[in-house]
């Protein structure tokens, strides 16, 4: 095998590989003994076709076979060969082929970038103080208090009211047929939150205990059943039982039914839970900031294969008018990430934040579920760009464990 650098422009290099005809015709060789013992022709017994019989017969399709074989060994040991970092699925250029001949071809790699990190001393981040007043924890709390609000029977006769809770079992129709998930029994609703199918619960405004009462409504976009989505629905509801909300009391025994010991502990509950919450959302605005700092003072050459290859997974689901017109912002974002996703990744190799490989198999599987109907791609672009990987898992260094390398901040 031989291997030459055909040329050499920024981040791409172009590799000249030699397979000489022994090495392909030895490969064949051994394919065509594997093959004796797995093919049944008419006139042999098994395992005693002759490799010429074979040949004659599948010859090309074997020959292809080896060749794509030979193609990923070789290609894969001149890339380690001549110690090149390859961004994305290297290009192959079939030059001179065929039985008898050398194996003449050229691979053409886009290479990451050599990565030269600045000092993150002068980078500042802002570290937020939360201080929780107490109204959002008594909000809170009476949110909590109407979720989980008892109800008890109206008085015969009493029409049931916003805020009520209805309770009855129904049959459905839709363009005059019965289908599929169109009865229900026991449905309970509470008048007013608008849960169950929009405009439903103004048409039970009224009803009474055992009244029968017909619905029409239209089934959501996401019905499971693709045929009735949108689809007016006729229902005809009996009415079970019609029920008024009972306000609970914020107390120790409320408190012990969510779970907590008693008020002062849920208050401390809640209050965490709040300070969770805005703790999220101003983590984010202070990775930004980190982020945005990062990348203004760094600069970087990106393989042109890996900016294409972003912006396509990024307008995967559009149209082709709206990829047109946001095309340049496109490829500035899918710029922006691939870099930050490269240096990231090597600020966690020179500071040792090492990333699992099984976290970034989690990571792929969330993008997966996240497009629908689009597995394959996504789970064949990270199969095929290795690079891919490594930028997504510089996505995963917690920039808040930087502290003691980066920054001083304050509110």
């Amino acid at each position: 095998m031989k291997i030459e650098v055909q040329s050499k422009k920024g981040l791409r290099t172009i590799l000249s590989v030699v397979v000489d005809k022994k090495t392909i015709q030895s490969k064949m060789n051994e394919r065509l003994s594997e093959l004796q013992k797995e093919v049944a022709l008419k006139g042999f017994r098994p395992g005693k076709v002759p490799p010429a019989v074979i040949k004659s017969q599948f010859g090309k399709s074997i020959y292809g076979e080896v060749i794509d074989k030979v193609l990923r060994e070789t290609s894969t040991k001149a890339i380690t060969e001549k110690k090149l970092k390859v961004a994305g699925q290297p290009k192959i250029d079939l030059k001179e082929f065929g039985e008898g001949k050398d194996l003449n071809y050229e691979l053409q790699i886009d290479c990451l970038p050599k990565i030269e990190l600045k000092s993150f001393d002068k980078f500042k981040a802002t570290n937020y103080k939360i201080k929780i007043d107490e109204s959002l924890v008594q909000n809170k709390l009476k949110e909590l208090a109407d979720q989980n609000k008892q109800f008890q029977d109206k008085k015969e006769g009493e029409k049931a009211q916003i805020g009520d809770q209805v309770i009855f079992n129904y049959s459905a129709t839709a363009d005059g047929k019965k289908f599929e998930g169109g009865e229900g029994k026991g449905i309970q609703i509470e008048l007013g939150k608008n849960l169950f199918l929009k405009g439903f619960d103004e048409q039970l405004l009224g009803v009474k205990k055992d009244d029968v009462k017909k619905v029409n409504s239209i089934l959501p976009t996401n019905y499971p059943k693709k045929e009735l989505a949108n689809k007016k629905t006729n229902f005809e509801c009996k009415i079970l039982k019609i029920k008024r909300g009972i306000e609970s009391k914020i107390d120790d025994n409320f408190a012990k039914n969510m779970g907590a010991k008693d008020i002062n502990d849920l208050k401390a509950l809640v209050e965490k839970q709040i300070s969770s919450q805005y703790s999220q959302a101003l983590n984010s605005i202070t990775k930004k900031e980190i982020l945005d700092q990062i990348e203004k003072n760094h600069n970087v050459e990106l393989p042109e294969n890996l900016v294409e290859q972003e912006v396509e997974m990024m307008t995967r689901n559009l149209k082709l008018e709206e990829k047109e017109k946001h095309k340049l912002n496109n490829i500035k974002l899918a710029k922006s990430r691939i870099k930050l996703g490269l240096l990231l990744n090597e600020f966690g190799e020179k500071n040792n934040l090492n990333v699992s490989d099984e976290e970034v198999k989690s990571e792929i599987q969330k993008q997966i579920k996240g497009m629908p109907g689009q597995e394959k791609m996504v789970l064949e672009y990270y199969q095929k760009n290795p690079s891919a990987s490594q930028s997504l898992k510089g996505s995963f260094i917690s920039l808040f464990n930087l502290g003691s390398i980066l920054f001083t901040s304050q509110l």
